[in-house]
This record gives C-alpha cells, structure tokens and sequence, in this order.
C-alpha cells in the first residue's frame, strides 16, 4: 500500500515538474521575443544612426525628399498630448475610485464598474471616429473659439481655431486612459487595509477624512496607475491620428496640428521608400518601445508595492 501511494506521488511530482518546465519555458519565450524585436529595430534603424546620430532626437527637420530627419516634433507632440491627458484625466480618474471604493453601495458600485472596465475595451479606432465626428466639431465650434477670446493674449491659446490639433488629442487620451487609471485606482484603494480606515473612525475623524487618510496610504499605487495610463497614451495610434492633425513641428499653441511618434509611423511607414527613411521611422518606434517598456516597468513596480504590502499584512 505504501508502494503505490510512493508511486503516485513520484508520478504526480513528475507532473508538476512538466508544468513548471512548461510554464518557465513560455516565460523565457515572452522575453526572447521582446529582446528579439528590439534588436530587430536597433539593426534595421543603424543607417540613421550612422548619419544622424544623437542629433536625430534633437533636430525638428523631417524631410523625406531631401533625406533630412529628425524626431524632436513626434517627441514633443507625444509628450505633450500625455501629459494633456494626464491633467484632465487622473483627477477625475481618483474622484471615479474614490467613489466606487469608499461611497458608492453595492448596487451602484457593481455596474459602474462593469462600464468603466468596458470602456477600457473599446476599440481605439472607435474612439477616433467619435473624436473626429462629435469631439472635433464641438471644440472648432465651441471650445477653441472660447479659449482663443479668453486667453488667446497668451501662446497656449493663440491661433486659429481648427478643432483637431494638439488640444483634441489630449482629450481623446484622457478619455482613453480614464478607464485604466480610475480601475487600478479603485483595486488599489480596496487594497488599503480596513483597519486603517477603522482606526482614524475611531480617533474621530470623519468619512472624508478616513478617505484621505486612504488615499495617503495608497498614494504609491495611484502613481503607477497614472503611470500605466501615460504608458497607454504613449502608444496610442489610431485614435490619436484621426484627431491631431498630422504636421511634423513644435507650436506652444495647443490649437496647432501636430503629430506624435505613433502617428508618424502609422501614416508615413507604407509610404516609406528609400532606406533612409524606413531606418528614420524604425529609429522611432524603438525609441517609443524604449520608453513604453521603461514606464509600464516603473507604474508596475509602484501599484505591486502597495498590493504586497497589503498581501504580507493579510
């Protein structure tokens, strides 16, 4: 009888051991492939960088016909309608989870929760035809003519009001990344221990003021799931190249067409034909690989800290 219980559990162990292997195994293939298309891109972009060099990523010239290149304006225009992004849509991201994790009962939480994961599922390319046909119009015929007559003295504001442009791609973004970071938010918050929120009760303070207090806590997490949406927005193609306008350069004015290292790359790659150019374009996409894996690496490390923490007190 101890003989074949032995048995089984050498059998089971060897099960086990075949799971691992095969787990570790598909672990290993996931970074081989990522390392594998970065050397891909680092060896296809060596023509420009040859010619180029460091300059690449500080000249605003893009000239394909005269086989002139360089990715300051995609640089710029993608920093710049993130961070529009950010501003619009973390303070109401945190309101969103704010309300889902600490005031909201069941019955209202459970469904708004369902629909804002849901529309973190919806096609970006939905999203850019919404923006060209509802969004666009509004702001060349609302918004902008509006911003122009109250601040239109300043350079942020000045210009004519064509409803796409840097302004538009922002907002775009913001409702794009709204879903992801008002979810990791609220997960986030739920992490925070009741004892927390229980203990400051205690001591008098009021339900605001627990909140607050969970909010501090949970201050780490809430950067990272920022972080995570400047991640998305970083990538973000389609729907920002429906609304952006397209234009390779650096206006301060956000009415201004402009046009992000993912746009550039959407539009232009097909069109590509000397190896100059295809090398310029590839030079492009690693550098936004570099910097997509380098933010979603740190917004990950910053929401794991708070749930392990949460982990090792449970």
């Amino acid at each position: 009888m101890r003989l074949g219980n032995a048995s089984i559990a050498l059998q089971e162990n060897k099960a086990d051991l075949f799971f691992r292997g095969i787990v570790r195994f598909v672990a290993l293939l996931i970074v081989v492939l990522v390392c594998l298309m970065a050397y891909e891109m680092y060896a296809s972009s060596a023509p420009t960088r040859e010619k180029f060099g460091f300059s690449f990523f500080f000249s605003s010239a893009w000239d394909p016909v005269q086989d002139q290149y360089g990715a300051l304006p995609f640089i710029f225009g993608t920093l710049v309608s993130s961070l529009i992004a950010l501003l619009l849509a973390v303070p109401i991201s945190i309101g969103i989870a704010v309300v889902l994790s600490e005031l909201a009962p069941p019955f209202i939480e459970k469904p708004l929760s369902f629909v804002i994961e849901l529309l973190a599922g919806i096609p970006s390319i939905v999203y850019g035809l919404w923006g060209f046909f509802v969004l666009v119009p509004w702001l060349r015929g609302d918004v902008e003519p509006l911003l122009i007559s109250l601040f239109g003295s300043t350079p942020f504001f000045s210009g004519t009001p064509f409803g796409i442009g840097m302004l538009a791609a922002g907002m775009i973004l913001a409702i794009m990344i709204l879903p992801i970071i008002a979810s990791i938010s609220r997960d986030v918050l739920n992490a925070v221990p009741r004892a927390q929120r229980e203990a400051a009760l205690a001591l008098g303070s009021t339900r605001w003021e627990s909140t607050v207090i969970a909010l501090r806590y949970s201050r780490s997490g809430i950067i990272g799931s920022a972080i995570l949406g400047l991640g998305r927005a970083f990538g973000e193609t389609m729907a920002v190249t429906m609304v952006i306008g397209n234009r390779p350069g650096i206006s301060a004015s956000l009415l201004d067409p402009a046009s992000t290292m993912a746009s550039v790359l959407a539009n232009e790659f097909t069109e590509a034909t000397s190896t100059l150019y295809v090398s310029a374009l590839v030079e492009i996409a690693l550098t936004l690989f570099v910097v997509a894996v380098l933010v979603n690496s740190v917004a990950r490390l910053l929401v794991w800290s708070v749930t392990r923490q949460d982990g090792g007190r449970a």
